[in-house]
């Protein structure tokens, strides 16, 4: 991912109000490692349960705000639609997102599990299990590695075309 600016991500989120885009605390953009980011993903300090995800859709930022669902209760299992990591199950949220447009401002939303803290980038690029791989060999790891990122990236881009989808 290429790295972003402070305004390129307030511009980019495609179902926020000016008040929203306002509002949002960055996270401290010097500090990551945007070469393996696939997505850039964070939870607001100030406001719990906000969220922000930012893709590159055609060389260009696209994001949107999520809410976090309010968890009561212990936490259970589950699969990451994004980065389905089989390793870290316990630490997936429901996320919902308003839909872009119209249909958001009607209060049409669409939800889906991510990794809490949005690590999906570093679970893509964990290291293989032999049971993942089947044999022991670095160039057989490395294509699991890339189809994962790749996997990664076509459901988080799924998601957001279907927050931006009007109709």
């Amino acid at each position: 991912m290429n790295p972003l600016t402070d305004k390129q991500i307030r511009d980019s989120l495609v179902n926020a109000t000016r008040s929203e885009r306002q509002r949002m605390i960055l996270p401290d953009l010097d500090s990551l490692d945007w070469d393996r980011l696939e997505y850039l993903g964070w939870r607001d300090r100030k406001q719990p349960l906000a969220a922000y995800v930012v893709l590159e859709v055609d060389d260009a930022p696209v994001g949107i705000i999520l809410r976090a669902s309010d968890r009561t209760g212990p936490r259970s299992r589950a699969l990451c639609s994004w980065c389905e990591d089989v390793v870290e199950t316990r630490d997936v949220q429901l996320y919902v997102a308003r839909r872009a447009g119209p249909a958001g401002r009607k209060g049409d939303t669409i939800g889906t599990l991510i990794c809490t803290d949005f690590r999906c980038s570093r679970n893509a690029r964990r290291r293989p299990t032999h049971a993942e791989v089947g044999v022991d060999d670095d160039d057989a790891r490395a294509a699991v590695v890339e189809r994962r990122v790749a996997a990664l990236r076509e459901r988080s881009r799924r998601f957001l075309d279907e927050v931006r989808r009007t109709a």
